[in-house]
C-alpha cells in the first residue's frame, strides 16, 4: 500500500498528461509514461530520489523533482503521507500555475 496520496490537481493533470500522451503517440507510450510517474511517486515515498525544495516564491513548503520533462511537486501532509501536488512540463510557468492551486 502506498504512503503517498495524489491530490485532486495532480490527478487532474494525470489526466491530462494521458490524453496528450495518447492523442500523440498513442495508447502504449501513455500507459508506459503514467506507470512512470507512478514509480516515480513510489520512489519519491521511499525517499530514493533526491527532491528539491520549493523556491520560497512560491509560498508554499514542499519538494519538486523533474521525471523526464515533468515537475513532479509534493509535500509531507499532517498524516505523515506524502501529498503528490501537482505536475507541470517544463514549458508552463510553473509559479503562475502552483499559485491558483487549491490549499490542502
Amino acid at each position: 500500500m502506498a504512503n503517498y496520496l495524489v491530490q485532486k490537481a495532480a490527478s487532474f493533470r494525470l489526466d491530462e498528461i494521458y490524453q496528450y500522451s495518447l492523442n500523440q503517440w498513442g495508447e502504449k507510450k501513455a500507459k508506459v509514461y503514467i506507470s512512470e510517474l507512478f514509480d516515480t511517486f513510489s520512489t519519491i515515498e521511499k525517499n530514493k530520489l533526491l527532491s528539491r525544495s520549493i523556491p520560497s516564491e512560491f509560498s508554499v513548503r514542499g519538494y519538486y523533482y523533474q521525471h523526464k520533462k515533468h515537475f513532479v511537486y509534493w509535500k509531507y501532509l499532517k498524516s505523515g503521507e506524502i501529498g503528490i501536488v501537482t505536475i507541470l512540463h517544463q514549458r508552463m510557468h510553473q509559479l503562475k500555475h502552483f499559485k491558483n492551486l487549491p490549499v490542502v
